[in-house]
């Protein structure tokens, strides 16, 4: 089974960045990393519905961005093959919400999009706060 843990959260001036991971927890079986899994980043404001940021295969060659962050957020794949990053710069008020990662086993260059529904393993979520 695997179980995610993302980090990387927290308050942050309008214009600052962070740099968010998501990683297999210390909980996830002997075996299991995110080498071969399609990955997600996910955002949930306060009071509205959890959206799609970005997504990539698992191979690292296809991504995908939500239009209103594209060219501000990056998601990329660390050396260790356990560690997604989602690093999100010029941050604006309405970019406050819990991110989210996902993952679905998903072998090869196709990136599952951003709709929730195709991914089967979720984190808990990091807060990002952006505020004067």
């Amino acid at each position: 089974q695997l179980r995610l843990v993302e980090s990387g959260g927290g308050l942050v001036q309008p214009g600052g960045s962070l740099r968010l991971a998501c990683t297999a927890s210390e909980f996830t079986a002997v075996g299991f990393t995110l080498e071969h899994y399609a990955i997600g980043w996910f955002r949930q404001a306060p009071g509205k519905e959890r959206e799609g940021l970005c997504s990539m295969s698992s191979s690292g060659a296809t991504t995908d961005y939500r239009p209103s962050v594209k060219g501000r957020f990056t998601i990329s794949r660390g050396n260790d093959k356990n560690t997604v990053y989602l690093a999100v710069n010029n941050l604006k008020p309405e970019d406050t919400g819990v991110y989210y990662c996902a993952a679905r086993f998903s072998p090869g260059e196709i990136s599952l999009g951003l709709e929730p529904d195709m991914y089967d393993h979720w984190g808990q979520g990091t807060q990002v706060t952006v505020s004067s």
